[in-house]
């Protein structure tokens, strides 16, 4: 069994409307499972867990921010949507932090066992450091993309109202993945945001790789996504003022899984 693997390619975002806008960036994702992150500690030296490393995961980023309770706090989540997840393999598809440093726009959690895909978490975190997860059971799935929609919770974008809904159309981690999701508002269509990337052997060859092809990656997106907002407000698109979450660190559960 693996415990993780690198998924390079690239994200795209196209707006529609009211201005066009479009950006591309060459990035990539690490898949790690929850269970063994201090294996891939121990396996590897250029990953590190809970430490500073040239790459590293810090269990704070994410979930509850407890330290060693990422796994507990996933399982909490599934069991509000009705799944025990005791016995599922965890999965997180995102951003390590490099050189210490790291931004998730969103993270994506896989829960499965041996008939398959139960649910998947999109824990989406903004730039006041708030963070939301969406918890969607997956109904029957034989294979091929998966599709979920759900409403929008947190504020993201300056540049999108937060009477919005997301649809999601997912590829889980195979030789490739793909995390797309259209976004619409009252008015129809807004944006389309994806990463798509294709597997490679999580190795301290690959990551040395990875941080020659994209060095400073994680510093690149904060600039990225500040340098997209300033010509998204040059064309004129209008501006939504960011209204603080009730709780910092918050969940919304979407449907429940059939009893069975």
């Amino acid at each position: 069994m693996s415990d993780g693997a690198i998924y390079a390619g690239e994200v795209v975002h196209v707006r529609h409307r009211p201005r066009a806008h479009t950006l591309r960036y060459r990035v990539f994702s690490l898949l790690v499972d929850l269970d063994r992150l201090d294996a891939l500690d121990k396996r590897l030296r250029l990953f590190s867990h809970n430490r500073f490393g040239a790459f590293s995961f810090r269990d704070a980023d994410h979930g509850d921010g407890e330290r060693g309770g990422l796994r507990r706090w996933a399982e909490r989540l599934l069991a509000d949507a009705g799944i025990a997840g005791e016995g599922l393999r965890i999965e997180m598809l995102c951003y390590p932090r490099i050189f210490g440093y790291v931004f998730n726009p969103i993270t994506v959690y896989f829960c499965s066992d041996s008939q398959g895909m139960r649910a998947i978490l999109y824990e989406v975190c903004n730039t006041f450091y708030e963070r939301h997860t969406y918890v969607i059971p997956v109904g029957d799935h034989a294979g091929g993309p998966v599709r979920q929609s759900c409403a929008k919770e947190l504020y993201v974008s300056p540049f999108v109202p937060m009477q919005a809904r997301y649809d999601f159309k997912i590829t889980p981690p195979a030789e490739k993945v793909q995390i797309a999701i259209n976004e619409h508002d009252g008015e129809g269509a807004l944006l389309y945001a994806a990463f798509t990337g294709k597997r490679e052997e999580l190795s301290d060859r690959s990551l040395g790789a990875a941080l020659l092809r994209y060095p400073l990656m994680t510093l690149k997106i904060m600039g990225g996504i500040h340098w997209e907002a300033l010509k998204l407000w040059l064309k004129g698109n209008p501006v939504f003022t960011h209204k603080k979450a009730r709780e910092k660190i918050s969940h919304s559960v979407i449907g429940t899984a059939p009893a069975e």
